[in-house]
């Protein structure tokens, strides 16, 4: 079970360096901690300037950065958060993270498009434990998406 748990591409994830780097100016920083564990992740968002806004208002994001210090579980999904963020919306990114939270505590489906990464973590499912170290990265840019959106 744990083989399935830490598998390769989780690994692979954790081990991504590419969005540890500060935004220049983000427009809003979160961090969230899972008191059980220990595990923290902030958050940095960029979005685009509200010149650019679509129909609804809602900005898209340009860029994230993280800073996590968590196990393995909460490293790869900061990275494959922040790699798969850029270009959609607000409420995209908290519509994959309600089907993130599905697929790990219903058996719900994967999302797909650019989120595909996230299917990763289908094993976690088992470990209801664990779900919040996959969440966490989520919460964390939520909290900074709505920041950034009282900014407006």
């Amino acid at each position: 079970m744990k083989d399935a748990l830490y598998n390769e591409k989780i690994m692979a994830l954790a081990q991504a360096a590419d969005f540890h780097a500060p935004l220049h100016s983000p427009d809003a920083t979160a961090t969230a901690d899972n008191p059980l564990c220990g595990d923290r992740a902030t958050v940095e968002v960029s979005l685009e300037t509200p010149l650019a806004e679509v129909a609804n208002g809602d900005r898209r994001i340009m860029a994230v950065a993280h800073r996590t210090r968590g196990c393995i579980l909460c490293q790869a999904a900061a990275n494959a958060m922040a790699d798969a963020a850029p270009g959609h919306s607000a409420a995209s990114v908290r519509e994959v993270a309600g089907e993130l939270r599905r697929m790990l505590a219903e058996d719900g489906m994967a999302p797909t498009g650019d989120w595909a990464d996230l299917g990763v973590f289908a094993p976690v499912r088992h470990h209801k434990s664990r779900h919040t170290c996959v969440l966490l990265p989520f919460d964390a840019l939520s909290e900074a998406l709505e920041h950034a959106e009282g900014k407006r």
